[in-house]
């Protein structure tokens, strides 16, 4: 919670190479630790687990030693520790986009495993694993990419530099679009070395491809999605992003999921869900985002009423 929690202001006091950093420390300690624990000292699952654990200090220690040292824009003062309850008044709606996007995907993850438990049994469930981990792979990148414009979307629009945040805006959904794009492209090209990669299972493999291709069509769409709710939630708009996050997963992917299997499609409706999901909730994220806020932007130094 130290590293994860303290980078965010590393990266937004203006060092993100700092903020880098503490997340590759962690994760290349960990690369190392876990095959000397696991293969060296024969400690099996535990070894994996104390690797991790060390991995956490080390990206903790590094991230509270930033704000501790001299160059920190902004320093820990361990004597004024206690919590400003009016400024957390106005962090919490802000971050409360994230915990509903990570909260609703929980969701979705036990109703797809307990219709797929009930269409397919445990194979699919391991299959809907499988494509879990494909997708946060995929994903990851154009996620960070639309975490990464908060910053600059939020300093831009307190300096009411409103031709910055369009560019912004414009910059950061064109290049994940793009990416988005290439991202789907690999997995029609190489579906069954993607999924061979987390699983050697013969039949898992010829079962899981198309499903693979099935869910992630239309995979361009979220780019839509993470663009219009980045926007949302950097300039304050935290109850428009929180909405579109329940929309898409809850409104749309839940009751998708339970019908779908029910009116034929078997196993093959949960995979429709999400490419269902991705267009509909990502089409209308951005275009509520053109719409309420990307165009309300007035010139640069005036007031802005979003």
């Amino acid at each position: 919670m130290l590293a994860t929690g303290l980078n965010g202001f590393i990266n937004a006091s203006g060092y993100p190479k700092i903020g880098m950093m503490t997340v590759f420390l962690g994760a290349f300690l960990n690369l190392i630790l876990d095959p000397v624990f696991i293969f060296v000292f024969h400690m099996n699952v535990a070894g994996a687990a104390l690797a991790t654990v060390i991995s956490q200090i080390a990206s903790a220690v590094w991230a509270v030693s930033f704000f501790t040292g001299t160059n920190a824009v902004y320093r820990i003062d361990f004597t004024k520790i206690l919590p400003d309850f009016g400024l957390l008044r106005e962090i919490i709606p802000i971050g409360l986009a994230g915990f509903v996007v990570q909260g609703t995907n929980a969701t979705v993850q036990i109703v797809c495993n307990r219709v797929l438990r009930q269409y397919g049994g445990d194979l699919y469930v391991g299959i809907m694993t499988v494509i879990n981990s494909v997708r946060e792979i995929l994903s990851l990148p154009v996620q960070s990419l639309s975490n990464g414009t908060q910053p600059v979307l939020s300093y831009n629009y307190g300096a009411k530099k409103y031709s910055r945040i369009k560019e912004g805006i414009r910059v950061s959904t064109i290049a994940g679009f793009i990416y988005t794009a290439l991202a789907w492209a690999a997995v029609l090209l190489f579906p069954r070395q993607l999924f061979s990669i987390f699983t050697s299972s013969e039949e898992m493999i010829e079962a899981g491809t198309p499903a693979l291709n099935m869910y992630f069509f239309g995979f361009i769409f979220m780019t839509f999605q993470f663009s219009g709710q980045s926007a949302f939630t950097a300039l304050k708009c935290s109850k428009r992003a929180v909405f579109f996050s329940i929309f898409r997963k809850v409104i749309i992917v839940v009751p998708l999921t339970i019908l779908l299997p029910k009116m034929g499609y078997g196993v093959n409706g949960v995979w429709m869900a999400e490419p269902v999901s991705n267009l509909i909730g990502g089409l209308a994220a951005f275009t509520t985002m053109y719409l309420t806020l990307y165009r309300k932007l007035p010139a640069d130094g005036e007031t802005a009423h979003i």
